[in-house]
């Protein structure tokens, strides 16, 4: 996991960037161009919009790689009322809520309200996104080929995604599953594929095993 936060100071907010986990979704350059425009420098101006609108557009972030505080007495980013993680075609999984990537021994390595975590199994920035789906050319159409997913009532504020090494993403909570075709299903306590090998996408299948899958997502 690597991490390095750039801060762009404003008058009324500070946007935070963490180029590393940034995927180009080019959400905030479509919503807000005069204050997010690659090849300049800075090429984010803080000042460009007003302190609510430019946060709006932060949040649509699907990454976390942006992020902000505010120094005017605004609102901070609240979570997502209900945890969710929607199954890109083709790409990543989204995370939204009250999220936390966790070590397998409990350590929380990050806690966040948005996230977008491999599954191709090529990233190198395990268990993040970085795009590499694209280059390793991963094609999964984002709908799962099962008879639904098992579930309970919401009652988990916190999901909690343990990496397991040369494994899979284990999610310790309950969620709502965004399919690419629209499909919604509540999920609860499931192992998800990161491999791009499995059979069953999104979730684990032991396919892991078979494809020699390794993890980088510790320092030794």
């Amino acid at each position: 996991m690597r991490e390095k936060i750039h801060r762009y100071e404003g008058k009324s907010l500070t946007v935070l960037y963490d180029a590393g986990r940034c995927i180009h979704a080019a959400e905030c350059v479509r919503g807000l161009p005069g204050v997010f425009e690659a090849g300049r420098r800075p090429w984010i101006v803080p000042d460009a919009a007003g302190a609510d609108e430019l946060a709006e557009i932060i949040r649509r972030c699907p990454t976390g790689a942006l992020h902000y505080e505010r120094k005017d007495g605004g609102y901070a980013e609240e979570p997502a009322e209900r945890n969710a993680v929607t199954v890109t075609p083709d790409g990543p999984l989204h995370l939204r809520g009250c999220i936390e990537i966790a070590s397998p021994a409990g350590a929380v390595l990050l806690a966040d309200t948005r996230v977008a975590l491999c599954r191709c199994g090529a990233s190198r920035n395990q268990p993040f996104c970085d795009r590499s789906h694209a280059e390793a050319g991963f094609r999964d159409p984002g709908v799962w080929s099962g008879n639904g997913a098992a579930a309970t009532p919401s009652i988990d504020p916190v999901l909690q995604v343990v990496c397991c090494p040369d494994g899979p993403l284990v999610f310790q909570g309950d969620f709502q599953l965004h399919e690419a075709d629209g499909q919604t299903s509540p999920v609860r306590r499931r192992a998800l594929c990161r491999c791009g090998g499995s059979a069953e996408k999104p979730f684990c299948d032991g396919s892991h095993a078979r494809v020699g899958f390794k993890s980088e997502d510790f320092p030794p």
